[in-house]
């Protein structure tokens, strides 16, 4: 009896000790992480569905017909009033395979649906509240059916989730304007129970689910730590699900992108805008309304043409992003008419030109004066699919710059796949088209090549700027192996006898570089041409008893761009080591006025950076450098400027109307990088 206890025991040791230990997702292989990201990479295209309470107003509260999802926020409606209106939503016309039809027709393979916005509802059957989908009249999960339905199609369920909460006793901060609900006894830690626990319910009852998109994580309240804490939460119950960088902090406004340095989740999320140059080494979704809102407003008719649209999706996937499209249907479940032919339209295209958007890379040329182009690797070369918004004139398609070898040409709305002549013309090649497009909103040209694509683009000339002081470093830099570059300095054309740049120069008088790319002694390549320019900075002050810090003064008040303060009586004046006021208020409707001295620690050329939400401007020595007023996300604008080693006086305006608030100086010069300006470069004369 003892041996067998004994063995007992050390069987026991050996299970305990052999427990699996939790899996950190936050230090995945790139080989994982490429593997889950597989089929987002292949969809390229999805459906983002805005629904919920809003939907019932419609976008109209007492006479105002603006709002939509954010109506509660922004017509400051009571919540006890706001609540009303799950007794108004019942949905009978809601019919999940219909909607799952409409996206899948449209060539959508994801869907991404509010299981809850801002306003805390749940559109799905949450044992955790009461305020959600089996409240309402209408009582049945949409979540499931949508869910059934999307399974059962080979459509990915995604859901999007808001962080943000406007209903839960517990959720922090409150909004500036309810000042009927307290905040005593609010314990936010026990709300992110609330959101885990929800997240449990969405990832445990409707199966497989491809993507949760997280929003609303901009409050103070949020931070990394509670980041990383749902994402492990979420990738344990789920671990090939995929989670976008709203999960956590520091993404970078509207262009979507997140900061070094801070955990991004899988994806960025640039809202309402295409990026100019895609995001190179970095997985991004444009997210985008159809109209001018996200849920629905019966009086916005403002609808993006179809035309639009689908070059929209040609322009993202040809940037090496996925285009999640928004829809916002009506109360009783049903799409708006306007909606439902743009999918039709959208769907029609994609059914011939599929191929050409789906698992495809982003293109290897720059700018092409017709349209775009995407790519797909294929058996000893490339495939290139030509996106031709603009048929020529001449009915011959133009490639610039493409040194590749071709193997043949054909359209892809050509069931024959008939060849197209091809003709090389020094760094171009050319493709006979016929006289009239099949497609006149985006015919599609393939171009098989050999190998990978080699494009001549015309070199880069960089420098930190194009202005100095007594000299600048000059780089000339190209995007392939094989071309040489050649290059002038006293702004002649390049030929083959120019010399050939092997390294930087050294510029130290007023010159204009250009440069070529050659092969075989013959250009291959546009020129590059910069002017450098020599300049005489600021004169820098020393000042005695100045003491460090700004001096600020805040106004209230209610502006759609920079008030002239003349006349204005200050609230609060104060000194100031940063911008912090600014950037951390969580009011709305005020200015600031900061005014003091930036010391420079050297003379040179330096770039500032101005980031704010809303308008901003900066003075240096009394003149604007940069202008950055008006009503705007949290954006950045840049000015340029030679100054001498001292103190210059410094002057930063900013202005909040209402939503987030930012406002940030940065720096850059040939011997600092891009950071922010120390707090201890301030100072103000008292």
């Amino acid at each position: 009896m003892k041996r067998i206890s004994v063995v007992l025991l050390g069987l026991i040791w050996i299970m305990l000790g052999c427990k699996q230990q939790p899996v950190n997702y936050l230090e995945e292989t790139p080989e994982a992480h490429n593997a889950r990201m597989e089929w987002w990479r292949e969809a390229r295209f999805g459906m983002f569905i805005h629904w919920g309470l809003y939907s019932v107003p419609a976008g109209e509260w007492k006479g105002q017909t603006h709002y939509a999802e954010w109506i509660r926020n922004n017509a400051h409606i009571p919540l006890d009033t706001y609540n009303l209106f799950v007794k108004q939503f019942n949905p009978v016309n809601f019919n999940a395979e219909r909607w799952v039809d409409m996206a899948k027709d449209a060539g959508m393979k994801y869907i991404v649906i509010t299981s809850k916005h801002h306003d805390g509802f749940c559109l799905f059957d949450s044992k955790y509240t009461d305020f959600d989908i089996a409240s309402t009249p209408y009582k049945r999960d949409v979540l499931k059916e949508l869910a059934d339905a999307c399974h059962k199609n080979d459509i990915k369920m995604c859901w999007y989730h808001s962080i943000m909460d406007w209903h839960h006793p517990d959720y922090l901060p409150r909004r500036s304007w309810e000042k009927d609900r307290s905040t005593e006894g609010a314990d936010f830690n026990r709300y992110v129970t609330y959101l885990k626990n929800e997240l449990t319910e969405l990832l445990t009852h409707y199966g497989e689910i491809g993507v949760l998109w997280f929003d609303g994580e901009w409050e103070s309240t949020w931070n990394s730590e509670y980041g990383k804490e749902i994402y492990q939460h979420v990738r344990s119950l789920q671990p090939k699900i995929i989670v976008n960088n709203r999960v956590t902090v520091g993404r970078s406004g509207m262009a979507g992108t997140t900061k070094e340095k801070e955990f991004g989740g899988d994806f960025g999320t640039p809202e309402q805008q295409i990026p100019a140059t895609g995001i190179p080494g970095y997985d991004w979704e444009t997210c985008m309304t159809m109209n001018n809102h996200w849920g629905y407003n019966k009086f916005d008719k403002n609808f993006k043409s179809s035309k639009q649209l689908i070059r929209m999706l040609t322009d993202i996937a040809s940037k090496g992003g996925n285009f999640l499209l928004n829809i916002g249907p009506k109360a009783d479940g049903t799409f708006p008419h306007e909606a439902i032919v743009r999918l039709k339209d959208m769907g029609k295209w994609m059914k011939v030109n599929g191929e050409s958007i789906y698992g495809t890379k982003a293109s290897p040329f720059k700018i092409l004066p017709w349209g775009r182009c995407t790519q797909k690797t294929m058996t000893g070369g490339t495939r290139l699919y030509l996106h031709v918004f603009y048929w020529p004139e001449s009915n011959e398609l133009v490639v610039p710059g493409l040194g590749s070898k071709p193997i043949r040409a054909y359209l892809l709305a050509d069931p024959d796949q008939q060849e197209l002549k091809i003709a090389r013309h020094r760094d171009a090649l050319s493709i006979s088209l016929p006289a009239q497009p099949l497609d006149p909103w985006n015919t599609v040209v393939v171009l098989d090549i050999e190998g990978e694509p080699v494009v001549y683009d015309a070199p880069v000339i960089s420098a930190f700027a194009p202005v100095f002081i007594n000299e600048i470093k000059v780089e000339i830099i190209k995007g392939e192996s094989v071309s040489t570059i050649r290059y002038t300095l006293d702004g002649s054309e390049p030929s083959v006898q120019s010399p050939k740049y092997e390294q930087p120069l050294t510029l130290k008088d007023e010159t204009e570089v250009h440069a070529t790319c050659f092969v075989d002694g013959e250009p291959v390549s546009s020129t590059a041409s910069m002017h450098f320019r020599k300049v005489k900075p600021m004169t820098g002050r020393s000042l005695d008893e100045v003491k460090p810090g700004l001096m600020y003064h805040w106004y209230d008040g209610k502006w759609d761009s920079l008030p002239a303060y003349s006349g204005l009586t200050p609230k609060i004046t104060g000194v100031s080591e940063n911008f912090s006021e600014a950037d951390n208020s969580k009011d709305d409707n005020f200015s600031i006025d900061y005014q003091g001295f930036i010391q420079i620690p050297t003379t040179g050329v330096y770039r500032f950076y101005l980031t704010s939400d809303d308008g901003s401007r900066l003075y240096l020595n009394e003149k604007v450098l940069i202008d950055h007023d008006g009503l705007h996300g949290a954006t950045t604008k840049s000015g340029l400027v030679a100054l001498e080693q001292g103190l210059h006086s410094l002057r930063i305006s900013y202005f909040e109307k209402s939503g987030n608030n930012s406002l940030k100086l940065e720096w850059a010069s040939q011997d600092i990088s891009k950071e922010l300006v120390p707090s201890k470069q301030f100072y103000h004369y008292h």
